[in-house]
């Protein structure tokens, strides 16, 4: 009986010890395709989570090391170090962005390749291996893979799986979808399917672009708020006095504080003034 008792308390205590164990791992995962996504979209999927984050811890130390041979100031050292740490992140998102500006700018032209494909009496699969040769730059080279895809496999469905995944596109995502439901249920209204969502990706489009227009002043200012008090004190580090003011402690808290007011003002101001971003729920 005592026995029993301690196995059952055992197999108790793991079951709670297992319970708080479990979640962790699949946090990690979660961060870890949410850095992947992001590549993915800047059209960097050969680059490995861990070697931008390798990039970013690169580029802090080498800043770090660079600002402190040049002020001898270790607090000013450290925190134009940890902003220059973040550089990598922001430009592998600006790339992200900048593609999907240039994917919808160019995806109408592709709907419109494959509407006159498909009316010229081309099949599904070949009007859509085609924009390989006839689409737009941008696109070609994930168009490029799929014909070689599709020639080597013949199958349009996971063709088309890996076409979403090459892209990381919202508006690829509905576009393949589309070709999807068409080639499974039948191809009587293709063409107009794809002649409408031409035209509503070029209303969304222009409408985009118009408040893009508007809102650019905005991340500007932003940006120039946030970079001239540091680029200042950079340069004003060179004189001895400024340098005394910031070895002491008063001076690394001024500096602590000052990084975390520009962070928060950066953030806030990028998050009041930032456009409706179209997520990909048709992954």
């Amino acid at each position: 009986m005592g026995a029993l008792v301690g196995l059952a308390f055992g197999i108790g205590c793991l079951l709670v010890w297992s319970a708080f164990r479990s979640p962790r791992p699949a946090v990690a995962a979660s961060k870890e395709s949410g850095t992947r996504r992001l590549l993915a979209e800047a059209g960097l999927r050969d680059v490995a989570p861990r070697s931008l984050a390798a990039l970013c811890a690169g580029s802090a130390l080498l800043a770090t090391v660079l600002v402190l041979g040049l002020t001898r100031t270790v607090p000013i050292a450290l925190v134009l170090g940890a902003l220059a740490g973040y550089l990598p992140l922001a430009v592998v998102r600006g790339r992200a962005r900048r593609r999907q500006r240039e994917f919808a700018e160019v995806w109408p032209e592709a709907v419109d390749d494959l509407a006159s494909a498909v009316r010229a009496g081309m099949s599904l699969p070949d009007a859509v291996a085609a924009l390989a040769v006839r689409g737009p730059d941008a696109l070609r080279p994930s168009f490029e893979a799929f014909a070689l895809d599709y020639q080597v496999s013949g199958r349009f469905g996971d063709c088309l799986d890996r076409l979403k995944e090459r892209l990381a596109d919202p508006v690829g995502d509905r576009v393949v979808e589309g070709l999807r439901i068409a080639r499974e249920v039948g191809g009587g209204e293709l063409g107009r399917l794809l002649r409408n969502l031409s035209g509503y990706l070029r209303d969304d489009l222009r409408t985009r672009s118009e408040l893009e227009a508007r809102q650019s002043w905005a991340v500007n200012g932003a940006r120039v708020a946030v970079a001239a008090p540091w680029v200042v004190l950079l340069v004003m580090s060179t004189q001895p006095e400024v340098v005394q003011r910031y070895q002491s402690a008063a001076g690394a808290v001024v500096l602590v504080a000052g990084a975390g007011v520009c962070v928060l003002a950066y953030r806030l101001m990028m998050r009041l003034g930032r456009l409706p971003v179209e997520r990909r729920i048709l992954r």
